[in-house]
């Protein structure tokens, strides 16, 4: 009188490319059965242990004081040693109870607020060197039509996939660096 009966339901599908056809089992127990984590806790835990963060910031002219870039030229920008928790893939797992969920997150794109009411969409670009001289970026650059102050924001858009414990997701998840940049105007001056 002090036991139950549970019903043991088997998933129909029980991973990727793995499919069983569902049934249900009955059985006598003193105690309930162990019930799994529900696995979105889960893949949030996985998310959370990949540290995830904004890129570091490369550009062109460079975001330091003294450095100053001109109307008209081409700007740089690029992903500053990218790393897996700035750009991805990153892979993490979180298990609870013996159940585990798998989470995958890599950068889907990246977007360049230039602070001039203009935005950029690239992928990782391409470092500048010195030998490349005044010609533009071939994978992500600006030219500003102003002189001024600028904040450049560059927001990783981050997607991450997960699954595990009969069930997937996708997560979504923008972060954000800054820096700032100065533009200035040449003189041409004639006699």
């Amino acid at each position: 009188t002090d036991a139950a009966i549970y019903d043991c339901v088997v998933p129909d599908k029980l991973g990727p490319g793995l499919f069983l056809a569902g049934y249900t089992i009955q059985y006598w127990a003193l105690t309930a059965p162990p019930q799994p984590p529900h696995p979105r806790v889960l893949a949030q835990q996985a998310v959370a242990s990949m540290n995830l963060r904004a890129i570091d910031i490369g550009l062109v002219p460079e975001p330091r004081a003294g450095s100053v870039g001109l109307v008209g030229m081409p700007n740089w920008m690029w992903v500053d040693s990218p790393a897996q928790n700035t750009w991805g893939p990153i892979t993490r797992s979180a298990s609870a109870a013996g159940w585990t969920v798998t989470a995958t997150a890599k950068v889907s794109q990246l977007n360049w607020d230039m602070g001039d009411g203009q935005v950029v969409t690239c992928g990782a670009g391409t470092p500048y060197q010195d030998s490349f001289g005044r010609q533009s970026s071939p994978t992500c650059g600006h030219t500003y039509t102003r002189q001024g102050s600028y904040t450049v924001r560059a927001t990783s858009h981050w997607v991450i996939t997960w699954s595990g414990i009969g069930e997937a997701g996708t997560i979504t998840m923008d972060l954000t660096q800054s820096a700032p940049v100065t533009i200035g105007e040449a003189q041409v001056l004639k006699q």
